[in-house]
Order: C-alpha cells, then structure tokens, then sequence
C-alpha cells in the first residue's frame, strides 16, 4: 500500500522541474548579448572559444559564484564561445575578483605574468575595482589596479551574470 502511494507522488504528483519554456527566454538582454557575444568571438579568435581565467584576490566568494553561475545550465555561455579554463598559459582573458589581499598580491602578479601577452584583465566586483569596504585596511593592497594593468571594470556587489557577458561585449567591441 505504502509503496502504490509513493509511487503515484512520484509518476503522477507534482512536477518539480520547470517546463522549458517557463524559464528558456526569461533574460532577453542576456540572449542577445550572448548572440552578438558568439559572433565577435568567432571573428577576433577564429572559430575557437575565449578562454578565461578567474583569480580570487582575496574577494567573499560572491564574484565567484556568479562567475560559476555563467556555466551552468540556466546561462551556459560555452554556447556562446566562452570558457573557463585551469592554467593561465590558455587564457585569454583575467577575471580578478575582489580587492588583492597582501597574501594573495604574488598570487595575482605571477597569474598575469604566466598568462600570454596581449592578455585582458577584467577587475569583476567592487572590491576589484575600488577596494571596496576593505580598501583601508592593512591587510589590503587596494585595487587589481594597483598590482596590475585592468582593461576593465565590471561594478556590482556582485555584478550579475548579465551584467558580467554585456561588459565582456563592451571591451571585447573596443579591441575588435
């Protein structure tokens, strides 16, 4: 008896999942960036993908988990020619978050020097763009800017996914 009522919740409740088109389309702004994304990519890069490689300066971990939220299902932006990869050496692209601790500002430094030169450094956060709240502090160097070049500024506490593919547009428009 248990069993058959378990089994009817299971097959014939509720449905737990979202339907596709209840959340494919929900975020047109970032669709057509995505879109527009895909297309200067396949003509700066050649048909291969952008490479990206995030380093944590020191940041609360709320950059990065908007950063990881870029490839999930819901976003996935390897669809658009984006991807995250594990070495410096492959990337294209820096995504620095948070302010550059003392700790972290060799961490940080050598990252930048390991990657391939012309490299885009991109401060994600206001704790990579000003120093945010720990801007004074002794423990903190400041800015990305203060340890190396950053080409840009994505602002936010944390900025959002879309908010992160329109800025990558923006810079990625200015070096085409």
């Amino acid at each position: 008896m248990y069993i058959l009522k378990l089994l009817r919740t299971l097959f014939l409740g509720p449905r737990i999942t979202e339907r596709k088109t209840q959340f494919l389309g929900k975020d047109v702004e970032f669709e057509s960036a995505g879109q527009e994304l895909k297309q200067m990519i396949g003509s700066l890069y050649g048909g291969r993908s952008l490479r990206i490689r995030a380093v944590d300066g020191g940041s609360t971990n709320a950059e990065e988990i908007e950063l990881t939220a870029l490839g999930n299902a819901y976003y996935d932006i390897e669809r658009f020619g984006l991807s995250f990869v594990a070495s410096p050496r492959h990337a294209d692209m820096l995504f620095v978050t948070g302010p550059v601790t003392r700790n972290l500002e060799r961490a940080v430094r050598s990252t930048y020097e390991a990657a391939p030169q012309p490299c885009i450094v991109v401060a994600v956060g206001d704790g990579a763009c000003t120093g945010g709240i720990w801007k004074d502090s002794y423990a903190v160097v400041g800015a990305v800017e203060h340890v190396i070049p950053v080409h840009l500024k994505i602002p936010g506490d944390p900025p959002s996914p879309t908010d992160i593919l329109v800025a990558l547009m923006s810079i990625l428009k200015k070096n085409s």
